[in-house]
């Protein structure tokens, strides 16, 4: 119970953290075309999580609970974007080219695909 207590209190910290950080780089940005909010913050999560990940690999720092706090709630909640890329890290760093490749594509292609269906299948019930 515990650790589900430390991944909800770093998620509500991640949550947060996102929405001020996004909307601070968009407004910064003064961009109306382009998500540099969004981007900002998929990068930034991205280059914690591989510090963090350098950390626990090469020195074992953070215990379980300090890892869901942090990887979970607050890394999961700023961005799943950063959990993403530390997996395809992983396989290229252990020479799993093929599957970096296909969990690139997979998660692109399919996320691409479950939004576009998301966003068309409300048009096509309840026209």
């Amino acid at each position: 119970m515990g650790e589900i207590l430390m991944i909800g209190l770093g998620g509500f910290i991640g949550a947060i953290l996102r929405y001020q950080i996004s909307g601070y780089v968009q407004e910064f940005s003064k961009s109306d075309v382009f998500p540099y909010g969004t981007l900002a913050v998929n990068v930034l999560g991205s280059f914690v999580i591989g510090i963090l990940f350098y950390f626990i690999e090469s020195r074992g720092t953070l215990d379980p609970q300090a890892r869901a706090f942090v990887l979970v709630g607050v890394l999961g909640a700023f961005t799943t974007f950063s959990t993403f890329s530390i997996e395809t890290l992983n396989y290229l760093l252990s020479g799993e080219i093929q599957w970096a490749i296909f969990n690139l594509a997979a998660n692109c292609f399919l996320g691409l695909l479950a939004a576009w269906t998301g966003r068309m299948l409300p048009v096509l019930l309840w026209r």
